[in-house]
């Protein structure tokens, strides 16, 4: 049995000095998402917030259920789209890096701790979450959240991918210097690990950042489905698992693997 769902990923707010201004446009999305067709709209790391915002991220920090989560199941219910969004979680007495996913009818059905802090601009006001694999259904399709850093270490995609993720959204905050990452390592990763990657980005510039934009959505064989530019957008792309079993007939890596030798020379033998 297959399945296929159209996705909009939105490459925006391109600035977020306010929390309204990218409520209101990431809602403005979603009406978009909705007239195109789509089941579920992404949008990049901290787009609720904003990422690079300094000490803004105590003040804006709020439990899961807060009023940020309150906007964003309005926006699903009234628009019938899924939202996938990214915010400052407080939790346990810190503040969690985190992405939460509502569906169609606004209630929570997925939350994602970042796993992997990316220097001091995450270990300076975030908490690591501990959790790798985080996993929800849309349309039959299992999904899985990473979010920017953790896509760059093999094993946290490949986790997914044992684990039955057949797509892999991430949210993202990437900066200048660092395109390789959205237009090598991204596609890599898909191909290495057999599932699609749906790599949402930032895009202008937040204080110190420059973010470089070039959202995408990779298919398993590595091919780019759909690809932003540097600017904000919204692109479409429809997830079809039909290529998912047909890439993994011809790739075979899954199935080739020797853990037994990869365990015998792991970090941290005996």
């Amino acid at each position: 049995m297959t399945a296929t769902v159209r996705a909009s990923l939105f490459q925006g707010p391109q600035f977020s000095g306010e929390v309204r201004a990218n409520l209101d446009a990431i809602a403005g999305a979603a009406e978009r998402a909705a007239d195109a067709g789509a089941s579920i709209l992404v949008t990049p790391e901290m787009s609720a917030t904003g990422y690079d915002i300094g000490d803004l991220v105590d003040v804006r920090a709020e439990p899961a259920d807060g009023p940020i989560y309150e906007s964003f199941s309005s926006i699903a219910r009234t628009t019938g789209v899924a939202i996938v969004y990214g915010y400052p979680e407080s939790a346990d007495g810190g503040i969690y890096n985190s992405v939460q996913v509502v569906d169609a009818d606004g209630t929570s059905v997925a939350r994602y701790r970042k796993t992997h802090l990316f220097g001091d601009l995450d270990r300076g006001h975030f908490l690591a979450g501990n959790d790798l694999v985080v996993q929800f259904d849309i349309g039959g399709i299992t999904c899985g959240l990473l979010t920017c850093y953790d896509v760059e270490f093999p094993e946290a995609v490949r986790a997914h991918s044992d684990s039955g993720t057949q797509w892999l959204i991430v949210p993202t905050g990437l900066m200048m210097p660092f395109d390789i990452v959205a237009t090598h390592v991204v596609p890599a990763r898909a191909y290495e690990s057999q599932l699609f990657i749906a790599y949402v980005n930032r895009c202008g510039r937040e204080s110190d950042l420059e973010y470089c934009g070039l959202t995408c959505a990779i298919a398993p064989d590595g091919s780019e489905l759909a690809r932003a530019g540097r600017v904000q957008e919204s692109i479409l792309v429809d997830i079809d698992t039909a290529t998912l079993l047909e890439s993994r007939t011809v790739n075979t890596h899954l199935d080739d693997r020797r853990p037994d030798l990869y365990t015998a020379h792991g970090r941290g033998r005996s």
